[in-house]
């Protein structure tokens, strides 16, 4: 008897992917048969999936909730389509995209409008995955242009930190005395001793 599955994917823990489970119960698809990802769509180097595609049997029949849940980069998307419905031979529905149901095109053109509506699919995830990148690219750059800070903020230097680093390199303090006067990791007191020099030799 062939079985039927699910696959639901999030970017992130902190996302839920409770809108797609509710997607994939409503057509059949037990919980058990539903494989959930928390992870970025970059690639399918993904737990679940991996073992979703080990688990998968020749006629076997699997949801997806929309095709960027499936992945993001347009040539992995393919690739992993033709793994699935040509050498694991099972068949795939997108859930939001009903043309993209194997079951229904079983013939030759019907096999070439499904492929042509996959690739302008595939082609439009990435497509606005790299526009988001761009946009958060330019909204940064505007934003730190403006002053702002990103980032844990920075610690103030006390106002006799030349004081302290002339103490310290001359050993007239431990440190572990100048990390405690100041506060600071010994990573972050090396840091902005550079910065400070750097900033009075200019």
């Amino acid at each position: 008897m062939n079985n039927i599955y699910g696959y639901a994917r999030v970017s992130s823990i902190d996302q839920n992917e409770e809108r797609q489970l509710v997607a994939l119960e409503s057509v059949g698809v037990k919980n058990p048969h539903i494989f959930v990802d928390k992870l970025s769509g970059k690639d399918f180097n993904r737990l679940q999936y991996l073992k979703l595609v080990d688990t998968l049997q020749e006629g076997d029949l699997l949801y997806i909730k929309s095709i960027d849940r499936l992945g993001r980069d347009y040539d992995d998307i393919l690739d992993q389509w033709r793994i699935l419905t040509k050498e694991k031979k099972i068949d795939i529905v997108v859930l939001d995209m009903p043309i993209l149901d194997t079951r229904q095109f079983k013939d030759l053109i019907g096999t070439f409008i499904s492929d042509l509506v996959l690739q302008v699919l595939s082609f439009f995830a990435q497509n606005e995955r790299e526009n988001i990148r761009s946009r958060q690219a330019e909204g940064i750059a505007i934003a730190k242009k403006k002053g702002v800070q990103f980032g844990r903020p920075r610690k103030p230097l006390p106002d006799n930190f030349s004081e302290i680093m002339g103490q310290w390199e001359k050993r007239e303090i431990s440190t572990g005395e100048a990390l405690q006067i100041c506060n600071m990791s010994r990573s972050t007191f090396y840091a902005r001793m550079k910065e400070h020099r750097d900033m009075e030799a200019t």
